[in-house]
């Protein structure tokens, strides 16, 4: 468990996968983590809130936050209307308790939603009192090519939100300056998902220190601007063949944010 005052580090369910979200609960609680970050996707368990209460009570592992479901394969869960899902999603993390609640640009396509989004973001933010992280995200390379899915951009920070979560792996993939972003976030950075990458042209939320990203220098910052939020380590096990496998990676990138952090 994290020190008095020092920065809470998460785990995300999503690295876990293949495996079940109930083994993100368990080897949060058996490797020392101060919680999870739940991504809300086709599992049936990440959409039940009774059942994630039950998994956090079991193990003894607070939900910190809850990732809306923003993914091209998550377009249907809760809801076909992405306003609707973000909705949702908030009053979940109410009831779990969570404090911060993920989300990614609108995809080019969701015009509508994006419209609204900026003051759909301010209302839900000032009726639950919850933090709304809009996180950086990244084009789609081929060669010299770059195309763009997010309106108006992949990075937030070309619009201006009120709270930002800071993905470094994202930031590989995008082959954007990371602590250059950080800093354009400033104050209004809330939430930090630590991952490397090694800027190939796909997301590969690798455990930190692996990659090209400035992960350490990145923790420092915000040591030293004595950060509040939570760094949740969302790194992929999914090569991992056996669970000591996968509990050594996770290990692994636990000792990594312990030591940043």
């Amino acid at each position: 468990m994290a020190a008095a005052g020092s920065i809470r580090v998460a785990l995300s369910t999503a690295s876990v996968w293949p495996e079940p979200i109930s083994v993100a609960f368990e080897l949060a609680a058996e490797l020392g983590y101060d919680g999870v970050e739940v991504l809300v996707w086709g599992d049936p368990v990440s959409q039940d809130v009774t059942a994630l209460a039950e998994l956090s009570s079991l193990h003894q592992m607070p939900v910190l936050a809850l990732h809306a479901p923003c993914l091209l394969i998550t377009q249907r869960v809760w809801a076909a209307d992405p306003v609707v899902r973000l909705d949702r999603t908030v009053r979940a993390a109410t009831e779990l308790g969570a404090g911060v609640v993920v989300v990614h640009p609108p995809f080019r396509w969701q015009r509508d939603y994006a419209l609204g989004f900026a003051q759909q973001i301010a209302a839900l933010e000032a009726a639950s009192g919850l933090t709304i992280a809009v996180e950086n995200m990244f084009p789609m390379r081929r060669g010299r090519l770059a195309v763009s899915s997010y309106l108006p951009s992949p990075d937030p920070t070309d619009v201006g939100y009120s709270h930002y979560t800071l993905d470094l792996s994202h930031t590989a993939t995008a082959r954007v300056d990371a602590v250059a972003m950080a800093q354009r976030m400033g104050s209004a950075l809330a939430h930090l998902h630590l991952a490397d990458g090694s800027g190939a042209p796909r997301d590969e939320h690798l455990v930190p220190g692996r990659g090209s990203q400035p992960c350490a220098e990145v923790c420092q910052a915000l040591v030293d601007r004595a950060f509040t939020g939570t760094a949740v380590l969302e790194v992929s096990t999914r090569r991992a063949r056996t669970r000591p496998e996968r509990r050594a990676v996770l290990t692994e990138a636990l000792l990594f944010a312990r030591l940043h952090l």
